[in-house]
């Protein structure tokens, strides 16, 4: 079964290292994730001991002015967290596990294509029932039949390939990234990271893939003509046209995550004018479709509807057709379920903006108390400290996890260097940021607070990934 990763398709993480200084787990938008930002004042513990909660965000103060400001009044009475208070929270969410590809095969068109572990095992079952068939068809191979079924396997799942090649040469035309094309017990994933920009793009990025299952199913029939029947060759060439043009019906199917779905998706956001709206349609006609692979499949087999007769369907062989019309049911309901959340997720991405979560920050040089640090924060209504040489350019960012560590009393012999994050180029932020471009810069230099900049290059503050998460969270909740 063929899943595009395209509109709606669940992602998986990035494939680079956690670096040492990794905060929480910046949400992927090909996912699910996390942000809200929190605007009081750095206070001394001695201020407040309040339990932490979300501030409204900032309005577009600089980090640089050296005179104190006031604090600003939160939104509710118990808005009162501070930097000295918040921290890592007690139960940080779990980091992302990396993604596990499984076997890199190669990288056509600079996208790496993976064969997952669970194509093994659909491999060897193939190999199991196409040689049980050849047995009946070809006696006379004895067990070489099992060699011929598994060149068959093998041959099938390149016309997979093919097949996801022709959704990614699709996305790669559109200047669509895909992350990697994975083949796994069900077929392919062509993992496509951004959404198509019209309907009309979308339909085509979804068309392709059964339309060159389709011609191969074409090809493998010409190529038969001149073989003769009841051969090796003309039995694997009939069984690859059969496959083929299988694949190419079961992925028209009009249900989500399938292509047909993603074809009726664009149809409706054409018609519609919202793709939220296409997505929604596509999506329920899926979760039924699941529903009828789940109570038709076994039915039309033991109808004898599928080419075997009632009698032969009985004891294991309806087990077994009971158990594949189940996991292709799972396979397709959960695929639906992902691509409604998806399609919310898309729908309140551009809501996570770098200039409305970024804290207030305050400069201050290297050899500063953090004790007296954290007053001149308090003052000035600020979160965030930012360590800077004597020309006033930032070098550093006072981690707010390191501030909680310190114990009270030693904060007066504690300079803010000994707590600085140095900042290298991939923790400077645009305040313009927004959405998955948001996402996409914070997830390749994992860190717990970045320094946001103007396009003039002037400080505007610190954006924490914590916050970053909790909006997340917050606009996945909210209903579309």
């Amino acid at each position: 079964m063929d899943e595009s990763g395209g509109s709606g398709q669940p992602r998986s993480g990035t494939d680079r290292p956690t670096e040492p200084h990794a905060g929480p787990t910046i949400p992927d938008p090909h996912e699910n994730g996390s942000p809200a930002a929190d605007d009081n004042a750095v206070q001394d513990p001695s201020t407040s001991d309040s339990p932490p909660a979300p501030a409204e965000a900032d309005t577009g103060e600089r980090a640089d002015p050296p005179q104190p400001e006031a604090p600003r009044e939160p939104d509710t009475a118990d808005d009162h967290r501070t930097l000295a208070h918040s921290g890592p929270p007690k139960n940080p969410p779990p980091q992302s596990p990396q993604p596990r590809g499984g076997l890199l095969m190669g990288r056509p068109f600079g996208v790496p294509v993976y064969v997952a572990p669970s194509w093994f095992l659909v491999a060897a079952l193939i190999t199991w029932v196409f040689g049980g068939q050849l047995d009946r068809v070809l006696p006379e191979l004895g067990a070489a039949r099992y060699l011929v079924s598994l060149f068959f396997a093998v041959a099938f799942y390149a016309s997979v390939l093919v097949h996801e090649l022709a959704h990614t040469v699709a996305a790669l035309r559109f200047k669509l990234p895909v992350r990697r094309i994975q083949l796994q017990f069900f077929g392919g994933v062509s993992e496509i990271e951004k959404e198509a920009e019209t309907p009309g793009r979308e339909f085509v990025l979804a068309f392709v893939g059964p339309l060159l299952s389709l011609v191969l199913a074409g090809l493998f029939y010409v190529a038969m003509q001149p073989v003769e029947p009841g051969t090796v060759p003309g039995v694997l060439l009939a069984g690859l046209m059969v496959s083929n043009l299988i694949v190419a019906a079961f992925n028209l199917l009009p249900g989500l995550p399938l292509d047909g779905g993603r074809m009726l998706r664009a149809v409706v956001w054409k018609i519609t004018g919202r793709p939220m709206s296409g997505t929604i349609a596509a999506a329920w006609v899926g979760r039924a479709l699941a529903v009828c692979v789940l109570i038709g499949l076994p039915l039309l087999t033991q109808s004898g509807a599928l080419g075997s007769s009632a009698e032969d369907n009985v004891g294991m062989d309806t087990v077994m057709d009971a158990l594949l019309a189940a996991i292709l049911a799972a396979i397709i309901w959960t695929g639906a379920g992902n691509s409604l959340r998806m399609a919310r997720l898309r729908e309140h991405l551009p809501d996570l903006r770098a200039r409305t979560l970024t804290r207030r920050a305050v400069p201050v040089e290297t050899d500063t108390p953090l004790s007296e640090a954290l007053r001149r924060a308090n003052d000035a209504g600020a979160r965030a400290l930012v360590v800077v040489d004597a020309e006033g350019t930032p070098l550093s960012l006072v981690r707010e996890a390191a501030i909680v560590g310190v114990p009270e009393h030693r904060r007066p012999w504690v300079a803010v260097s000994g707590l600085a994050q140095d900042i290298t180029d991939g923790m400077r932020v645009s305040a313009e940021l927004a959405g998955e471009d948001l996402l996409d810069t914070l997830r390749a230099t994992p860190a717990t607070e970045y320094l946001v900049v103007e396009e003039t290059g002037e400080i505007y503050g610190v954006l924490s990934a914590a916050d970053v998460e909790r909006a997340f969270v917050k606009a996945m909740a909210r209903p579309s």
